[in-house]
């Protein structure tokens, strides 16, 4: 299994809306006590253990796909984990496949390995009146928002971690969707 979870590179990103995909695949190598290291003339960091690869683009989140390509085998179950403004802070979905609903970063990977992966999309609400959507998602949230957050991002990676483990996905779904 390949889990990518998209973000920005940089301290300036850290903590982020936008980054809620490179914070949960962080929670899952913490968690296996994996490391992170630079690959790909640093174009990616990447986590193994065992079966599992977890990667963090570092093209930015808008290029997210371009080194996806070189990263998956024919076979592979890819995971790809994202922030989605349609949904409020601290809930989760999941789903197989779909369009990237507007999401360039999603769009990115779409055109670098097609639509057919899964897509686990962390919410981190919709940007309040007069705030533009760049300014919102690459803001960090309230204290409010950031705990919920934090809590959906521990829920992600434990879906994540389920998944891995040989639960269906469509329990995985029936249970976080319902």
């Amino acid at each position: 299994m390949i889990v990518f979870g998209l973000g920005n590179p940089g301290a300036k990103y850290r903590g982020t809306r936008h980054n809620v995909g490179f914070d949960t695949v962080e929670r899952i190598a913490a968690q296996k006590e994996i490391k992170f290291r630079k690959r790909c003339f640093r174009l990616y960091k990447r986590a193994v253990s065992d079966s599992l690869v977890l990667i963090e683009p570092l093209t930015y989140m808008n290029a997210s796909g371009d080194i996806a390509k070189e990263c998956i085998a024919p076979g592979d179950t890819v995971v790809v984990v994202v922030d989605q403004m349609d949904l409020p802070p601290g809930k989760i979905r999941i789903k197989r496949g779909g369009s990237s609903a507007g999401h360039n970063g999603l769009k990115s990977m779409i055109g670098a390995i097609g639509p057919d992966f899964i897509r686990l999309y962390i919410g981190i609400g919709r940007p309040d009146a007069g705030v533009s959507v760049p300014d919102h998602v690459l803001s960090r949230p309230s204290a409010v928002d950031r705990s919920l957050i934090d809590e959906a991002e521990a829920k992600a990676a434990d879906a994540i971690l389920r998944l891995y483990g040989g639960e269906s996905f469509e329990r995985i779904a029936q249970s976080i969707n319902s």
